[in-house]
């Protein structure tokens, strides 16, 4: 990789603190944080999580909204050697006990929002405490209080041994083709890669200023939006929700945000926004950049005519990859194409032998570099499947042209994208087959035409002697029992049989036909 100026996250606090030590770091609502001021409260709960026998190596879980909290326990949590598991705070009580007792985190930082799905995992995990960053009506011996932490305890220089480039830090969990979420372990090498490449792409100053409305826990957030400007000494504009994304706008222009990231969601809202013309005329953006998804050619087109000040950049990533891969460049973007990979990385279009595929012909795109994780925790097998002669595959079907510029085709995985975020069918069907009433189920990926999104839906068999005793409420109450919300079919197809091959295998390119023609 390019030469990283730092050997763990820490060092990046340290140095802003020692450099610019009142600069605003993080604005929040009304409040700014300098860099001095935000290491003294990283120093505080670092001491904390010490005295509460925190060690290098163990895992300290953030179920946490995007706030100041999360960017404390974040860096405090690395500071001492220990990894951080960020998780997607939609999930609900079973999607997390699975993820908490699959990483053996010791420590848990939440809301008290999501005290409902999240105060019972102290007895169902192997979690010893846990640290709630609002008002929480019962502390005790093993529930404590942010606030009370960062009031009582003294600042202090560190104690343990600090993390090395290769050590791990931090476990990103994402769903796998089982169902079951999988933890791509991310080094601190891996991550400052990123950091490197991105920053030689879009040349980053200290005067740049990052607005973050999307999740923290999400890794294209992470890393592009928390991490990336306490590496170029930028500042970041911390808002706690997209909802509603007029707040976002009047952050963006009351701060005078200069980088602005998001998915293709967000700006096919912007192109269909009435935004007031003191914002168009007075806004600082001068990057916007997409990833999560594909934007169409029409969204391209009318964001240039829209935003003809600022460039917007499509680029490509997965969470295994820290996450970010390629990205279109100021000087040259491609519509449809995703951009070339960042410097320093190598991809390859190949077929089902790890054969390169020729220009501009269709095959899977592996991926080389210091971006690709160390592994998924616990899983040498998956692993091995995924990470060939330090090639990743990345289960996604492209073409690249001579320039080097990636063109996204198809999945070769079965994955569902909606609003940035991965969906894996069999997670779902799993659930549906555990209901008495049903004899077969599958899911796919209905696609939204206008957005680029896309949004699950279900075709159900129901048992002979069920026929009436399921409706679609019926299930899709069932599975919000367990299921995150975005996970939740949209439609829910009741069918007397599914499309099957000669081995049995659902033929889900069929149902997609069916949606796609309105069969159904």
């Amino acid at each position: 990789m390019g030469e990283s100026k730092y050997n763990n996250f820490y060092e990046m606090i340290k140095e802003n603190a020692k450099s610019f030590p009142n600069k605003p770091v993080l604005f929040i609502d009304k409040r700014k944080i300098g860099n001095l001021r935000l290491k003294q409260k990283i120093d505080t709960f670092s001491r904390f999580l010490e005295f509460s026998g925190i060690k290098n190596g163990d895992k300290v879980a953030l179920i946490v909204e995007n706030s100041e909290e999360f960017v404390v326990s974040f860096f405090a949590v690395s500071k001492i050697g220990a990894i951080v598991v960020p998780v997607n705070t939609f999930l609900k009580k079973d999607e997390y006990e699975y993820i908490l007792n699959d990483c053996e985190a010791k420590l848990l930082v939440s809301s008290p929002k999501f005290a409902k799905e999240t105060a019972g995992l102290i007895e169902t995990t192997k979690i010893e405490k846990i640290v709630w960053t609002g008002e929480y009506k019962k502390l005790d011996e093993r529930n404590y209080s942010f606030i009370e932490i960062a009031e009582s305890l003294e600042t202090h220089e560190q104690l343990s041994t600090p993390p090395t480039l290769e050590d791990t830090a931090c476990i990103v969990y994402t769903s796998g083709t089982t169902g079951k979420p999988k933890g791509a372990m991310l080094s601190y090498k891996n991550i400052f890669s990123n950091l490197v490449a991105i920053n030689k792409i879009i040349h980053l100053t200290p005067k740049d200023r990052f607005v973050v409305y999307l999740p923290m826990f999400h890794s294209f957030t992470l890393t592009t939006t928390v991490l990336l400007p306490f590496y170029t000494t930028s500042s970041i504009v911390i808002v706690k929700s997209i909802f509603p994304f007029s707040n976002v706008l009047k952050q963006v222009l009351l701060k005078r945000v200069t980088i602005f990231l998001g998915i293709p969601t967000v700006y096919n809202a912007l192109i269909k926004a009435k935004i007031p013309w003191y914002f168009m005329w007075f806004n600082k953006i001068r990057v916007f950049v997409s990833g999560g998804a594909a934007l169409n050619e029409k969204v391209l087109q009318d964001f240039k005519v829209k935003f003809p000040k600022a460039k917007l950049l499509e680029g490509y990533g997965l969470s295994e990859c820290s996450p970010v891969v390629a990205v279109n460049r100021l000087e040259l973007q491609k519509p449809l194409s995703v951009g070339p990979a960042l410097p320093g990385y190598e991809v390859k279009a190949v077929d089902e032998e790890m054969v390169e595929v020729p220009l501009n012909e269709v095959g899977e795109l592996i991926v080389k570099g210091d971006c690709v994780m160390q592994g998924y925790f616990k899983r040498e097998d998956a692993t091995k499947e995924t990470i060939v002669n330090g090639w990743l595959k990345t289960g996604d079907l492209v073409s690249i042209d001579e320039d080097g510029y990636i063109f996204i085709k198809d999945r070769k995985k079965d994955l569902i994208i909606s609003k940035g975020i991965n969906i894996y069918p069999r997670e779902i069907e799993e659930l549906l087959y555990q209901l008495d009433e049903v004899d077969a189920a599958a899911i796919i990926g209905k696609r939204d035409e206008k957005t680029s999104d896309e949004v699950p839906v279900a075709f159900v068999v129901l048992k002979d002697e069920y026929k009436d005793a399921l409706n679609e409420n019926d299930i899709k109450k069932y599975l919000k029992n367990h299921l995150a919300n975005f996970k939740i079919p949209k439609n829910i197809y009741f069918v007397d049989e599914l499309p099957k091959n000669a081995t049995g295998k659902v033929l889900k390119r069929v149902l997609k036909q069916m949606v796609l023609e309105g069969k159904i």
